[in-house]
């Protein structure tokens, strides 16, 4: 009785031992292959910058030549679509030509004529077309700089195409042919050209400014943010250019 008592009393402990083998190899078996196959959790940032749309190859050219500054080889070009009767667009001229002064050749910086078609916004196309006038007799950026410069003065005066006039003799310009210019077809042209180019990047506001093909957000309009983008593209561009030979390889034997 006793030997069969102890074997009868031994059978649950081995039964219960070898459960608890099973639930701990099972575990270890959960836990090992629960981490093998998880999939690494996405960076946010990342996927986001992936999906940040660029200027498709097939969008118009806008006016050509463009309005640019710099040097047009540079491996950084920032594009900007402006409005002469924007407020924000007047604001962002200083900080757009600090810009084009601190990187000079480094860059390449476009101005992309972008009247919108609002009334608030009533003088704003015949300003861009005043100023391609003016770029015809080489002060493009001269006009430009004078219409944002003095933009709520000839916004709020009836008589604002004197006013602009007054601008152009006090940069030197031919008059007559800058009158002769504006009526032409060729300084509107180049206004239509940079408005088709902009709708095809379905740009809806101004200032909108591209960096390498993608758009900054408008709060990041600023000296520092904009110098940080741009280094950022800089130090990219020179990481992946070809590593120049050494001055003994180029020496003719």
């Amino acid at each position: 009785m006793n030997k069969q008592n102890q074997k009868k009393s031994g059978m649950p402990i081995a039964i219960i031992g070898i459960v608890l083998l099973l639930v701990v190899g099972g575990g270890i078996y959960l836990v090992t292959t629960g981490k093998q196959g998880t999939p690494p959790k996405a960076n946010t940032n990342t996927a986001n910058a992936a999906k940040t749309p660029g200027i498709p190859a097939n969008a118009p050219l806008g006016a050509q030549p463009p309005n640019q500054a710099g040097s047009p080889t540079a491996s950084v070009t920032v594009e900007e679509f402006a409005d002469f009767q924007c407020g924000s667009c007047a604001a962002a001229n200083p900080i757009m030509s600090e810009i084009k002064s601190t990187y000079g050749s480094r860059i390449r910086f476009i101005f992309r004529n972008y009247p919108l078609s609002i009334p608030a916004h009533d003088k704003a196309y015949e300003a861009a077309v005043t100023a391609e006038a003016a770029g015809m007799q080489g002060k493009f950026w001269e006009m430009q700089n004078q219409l944002f410069l003095n933009q709520q003065t000839w916004t709020s005066n009836p008589n604002y195409k004197q006013l602009w006039n007054e601008y152009a003799q006090k940069l030197g310009l031919d008059l007559a042919k800058l009158q002769s210019d504006i009526a032409g077809i060729a300084a509107k042209g180049r206004v239509d050209a940079d408005l088709q180019r902009g709708r095809a990047l379905n740009v809806n506001s101004t200032p909108t400014v591209y960096i390498n093909g993608v758009s900054v957000p408008f709060t990041e309009m600023k000296v520092e943010s904009l110098k940080r983008i741009i280094d950022a593209e800089l130090e990219k561009a020179a990481s992946t250019a070809p590593a120049a030979k050494p001055a003994s390889e180029n020496t003719n034997k």
